[in-house]
């Protein structure tokens, strides 16, 4: 590192922060102005580029297509690295230890300071080892016109600092993981109630608050791990935990107990990203020190969320694309050498990352699409991925989430080394979703489309896409038949839609388009074309939430044929590499002696990626065709197991995909089958897992039965339930609106501009469609913005879920607007959200699968599962309203619809109450005055 004494020096620009209608701008002369934007518009053209904090959300709040700027979220990112921020002036200003903004002209005025700092920590920092390559990367994007380059070079000590591409090479410094003997098979000892009782008093310490709840579910939950008796018979216990029990800690206290004692991690299972961040926070508890919480804890998910190396070392070698993609290249370098996990989403790369760089610098450096070449890759031993997964089979607790462990499971877990024995399912309630995801097929345009890429490579010149024979052919080239069934199985493949397919469908076939000879036709695209005739033919509503669908019976004309031709074209593909993968695993007989231990490695992941990429979907499609051609097709009936359909999902109102469906009428059959019943015990919980509408307590816990697929077991789980420990009666008020038209989007938009401004702020308005959420944001931001407080909405700003949360955590009189995935599943306490509006009942959409399942689970009723979905559905909702002791919150639905039978779901205690709106906002100013 240069010696040269640091100095702190900033851009030349003024300091923007923008809201709608005005923008605060601090001048370099230190004058302050609030400006109309019009006139800030026009001001800041003729300056130096500003500073900002998240440049693309002051653009769109100037009314500006873009913004060159000098943003402090850059700076943060360069120089504390995988560390979260919320991406605000006033979540800076406190991270930093700073005076947090209040006004629109504070926030403009911190913004020098909370760059000033930054530098600071930089100059203080220069000499780690992790700065070694700074100079040169700054310089490297310097030379790309980053704003910050020279401000963190004089800051660094090196003013004159150069860099080439060498400095992007972040991969050479990252440590090697290390082959280890696999453990032994665990033992079996149980952990007894007063055992577990004792870990969570140590795990909170003496200082912790009294949760009677809290201990019983922690003694409650050790059945889970109580020894098992019978094959395929699990210990299992459904626990409900109300909000507000501690449920997470209560149920690390056992598992990390038995664990211990038994040698094997046990497995804990969420439905979403977030809440896997949280239970690896709550982890620290028990295990402080983070190198040690690193060895205890691994945190797993989907290839699809971690970097790859050999894409980033990619992206660096065409780095000369352009200034924004250098710049965005030297930001993930530094992430990269900082990282934990190498987790893109949900994990240290903070979730504003990708809307400031873009995601084809970010999120598209992960191997979305399979195409990892295992040990052939020149960065194995340095992956991200390989090292997680060796770390989950000696870690005490492995943090990972229901679709990871359900696909696990299905494959008899090659990456896990081995079924795990114990699970505890968080978020229980989800288990019946994420199984119909995984255990659903897809015979669709883009899935086949796909397929056609994993074997044939990218086919338009455009793409890093590596095909089956580059990841295959050193593995056959001295074995002929081998080759041979290579190059047959991708000859095969041309029957796969061709790029280009989707805006083929609605024309007459142009077999030159599709590379094939004159008088062809594609036989996935003649499929599809038929498929899509037929969807449009039987039309009969207005699409559901984007997707237009069709039952199979009655079939158009020509659409058996067709679907008999592509099944045999599948099978054309299927037969070729099932000679592959079976003379790829005879190699490992044949030649075990002379293999190395990479090109092992190699030939087993090649083969499970053959099954799983294509002989598993190619078999699943051919038997839905064969159904097709015989006109068997299920649609649910009684006695039946699936349901099969036709579709056009349509976004942005343009058609994105067309084909068929295949589900599981109960896809907790499949999940009992494959996960419960191989392990020894199972804990399933959820703030939300009976149907507390229901009239009898054994009704109640049918519906969780039936959730979870443990009416499925050969024997009964234990039944728990926590109640909350929160007085509902005392902190919250329910409000039912009566004169608010819902389908009158000015109607809707004023109730909530109404309530938000009587809340002032803290307010989470939700909603069960997209198009409305959109169309209010539109009509109540300005009056939100006037007031001063700020709108966040998703499915409008760009940032992900998990970082428009933090946001509005964090800014304590925010709004935001969200669909269901803030419904459940969102933790935040205090007054940053003290009113919930919800925009209507969320019932279930009306579709073919859905009609299979109110035949299957209504009984005498069908529509009682309607009811079920929507009671569970508000409970979730209204549970984001209380979090801690001290909270209070109104909860407002905006529909006069509404059954009783429905709103009786609502804690005990709490009484709804049917209102008009101006007393509905009066009673909310009032109470929340009050608290």
């Amino acid at each position: 590192m240069s010696g040269a004494a640091p100095r702190i020096v900033l851009p030349e620009g003024p300091a923007v922060v923008a809201s709608f209608g005005r923008a605060a701008v601090l001048w370099p002369e230190g004058e302050i102005e609030t400006l109309p934007l019009e006139a800030a518009q026009a001001r800041l053209r003729a300056s130096s580029p500003p500073l900002v904090c998240h440049a693309p959300a002051t653009a769109r709040r100037l009314g500006l297509a873009a913004l060159a700027a000098a943003d402090v979220l850059e700076l943060w990112a360069f120089v504390r690295p995988a560390e979260p921020v919320v991406p605000t002036p006033r979540g800076l200003a406190e991270t930093l230890g700073l005076a947090p903004p209040r006004t629109l002209e504070d926030a403009a005025a911190s913004l020098p300071a909370i760059a000033t700092m930054l530098l600071r920590l930089a100059a203080a920092a220069r000499a780690a080892p992790a700065n070694r390559d700074a100079p040169a990367l700054a310089a490297l994007m310097g030379a790309a016109g980053w704003p910050w380059a020279a401000p963190l070079l004089a800051a660094l000590g090196a003013p004159d600092a150069t860099g080439g591409t060498s400095a992007l090479r972040v991969w050479e410094a990252l440590p090697e993981w290390e082959e280890t003997a696999r453990p032994p098979p665990p033992s079996s000892f149980p952990v007894l109630p007063a055992e577990a009782r004792a870990r969570l008093a140590a795990l909170l310490g003496e200082a912790a608050e009294d949760r009677p709840g809290q201990s019983d579910f922690a003694s409650a939950a050790t059945e889970a791990f109580a020894p098992r008796d019978t094959p395929g018979v699990p210990r299992v216990v459904l626990a409900e935990a109300g909000t507000g029990t501690g449920k997470t800690a209560a149920y690390i206290a056992p598992a990390s107990l038995w664990a211990e004692r038994n040698g094997a991690p046990v497995w804990l299972s969420t439905y979403t990203r977030n809440l896997q961040r949280q239970i690896d926070a709550e982890c620290a508890r028990l295990w402080p020190d983070e190198a040690e919480r690193r060895r205890h804890v691994a945190i797993r998910k989907g290839r699809e969320n971690y970097l790859c190396l050999l894409n980033f070392e990619e992206a660096v070698a065409s780095a000369g694309r352009g200034a924004a993609a250098m710049i965005a290249l030297g930001l993930m370098a530094r992430w990269v050498r900082a990282t934990r996990h190498g987790d893109l989403q949900g994990g240290d790369l903070p979730g504003w990352i990708p809307e400031l760089l873009g995601p084809s610098q970010t999120l598209a450096l992960s191997d979305r699409r399979g195409e990892c070449i295992h040990s052939a890759c020149a960065h194995w031993r340095r992956c991200f991925i390989e090292r997680g997964i060796r770390a989950a089979r000696h870690a005490t607790l492995v943090v990972a989430n229901h679709a990871l462990v359900m696909v696990q499971a299905a494959w008899g877990a090659p990456d896990a080394g081995g079924l795990p024995l114990r699970y505890v399912f968080d978020e229980g309630h989800h288990l019946f979703d994420a199984a119909d995801s995984v255990f659903a097929a897809a015979l669709s345009g883009s899935e086949t489309a796909e397929l056609r890429r994993w074997l044939r490579g990218n086919e338009g010149g455009r793409g890093r896409a590596r095909g089956l024979r580059r990841r295959a052919e050193d593995l056959v080239a001295d074995h002929p038949e081998l080759a041979r069934a290579l190059e047959a199985a991708l000859e095969a493949a041309r029957a796969l839609p061709a790029p280009g397919w989707l805006a083929r469908l609605a024309e007459p076939p142009r077999p030159e388009l599709a590379g094939l000879a004159p008088g062809e036709d594609n036989p996935a695209e003649a499929f599809l074309r038929l498929v899509r005739r037929q969807v449009l033919a039987r039309r009969t509503r207005d699409d559901q939430g984007g997707v237009i669908e069709a039952e199979v019976l009655p079939m158009v004309e020509g659409l058996p044929d067709a679907a008999r031709r592509l099944e045999r074209a599948l099978g054309r593909i299927a037969a070729p590499l099932e000679r592959l993968r079976e003379g790829l695993a005879a190699r490992l007989d044949d030649e075990a002696e002379s293999l190395d231990s990479g090109e092992r490695q190699r030939i087993e992941s090649l083969c499970r990626s053959l099954a799983r990429r294509a002989l598993d979907p190619l078999a699943a499609w051919r038997g839905m065709l064969n159904a097709v051609s015989a006109g068997t097709a299920e649609a649910g009936r009684p006695g039946e197991r699936f349901v099969d359909w036709f579709e056009i999902v349509q976004r942005g109102g343009h058609e994105a995909d067309v084909g068929m469906r295949r589900h599981w009428v109960d896809p907790t059959v499949p999940f009992v089958r494959v996960v419960a019943e191989p392990a020894h015990g199972v804990l399933i919980t959820s703030a939300t897992l009976r149907d507390t509408g229901a009239e009898t307590e054994e009704g109640r816990w049918q519906a969780a039965e039936e959730a979870t697929g443990a009416l499925h077991l050969l024997a009964p789980p234990l039944r728990v339930a926590v109640p909350s420990p929160f007085d509902y009666a005392r902190a919250t008020r329910a409000f039912v609106v009566t004169d608010v038209r819902r389908d009158d989007p000015d109607q809707v938009a004023a109730a909530y501009r109404s309530l938000f401004l009587a809340s002032g702020g803290g307010a989470l308005g939700l909603f069960t469609a997209i198009a409305r959420l959109r169309e209010v944001h539109r009509r109540i931001a300005p009056a939100l913005e006037a007031a001063g407080i700020d709108l966040l909405a998703q499915h409008v700003d760009a940032m992900d879920t998990a970082t428009l949360v933090e946001v509005f955590r964090a800014e304590e009189d925010a709004c935001l607007l969200g669909t269901d995935a803030l419904r459940d599943g969102v933790d935040v306490p205090g007054r940053a959200l003290r009113l919930i509006v919800f925009d209507r009942l969320p019932w279930p959409r009306p579709t073919i699968l859905h009609r299979a399942r109110r035949a299957r689970f209504g009984g005498a009723t069908p529509s009682a599962i309607d009811d079920r979905i929507a009671r569970a559905r508000l409970r979730q909702a209204f549970g984001r309203l209380i979090r801690s002791e001290t909270d209070r919150g109104c909860f407002v639905l905006l529909d006069s619809r509404a059954p009783s039978r429905i709103l009786s779901v609502l804690p005990e205690g709490v009484t709804v109450r049917r209102v008009g709106l101006a007393e509905a906002v009066a009673e909310v100013r009032a109470f929340l005055s009050a608290g």
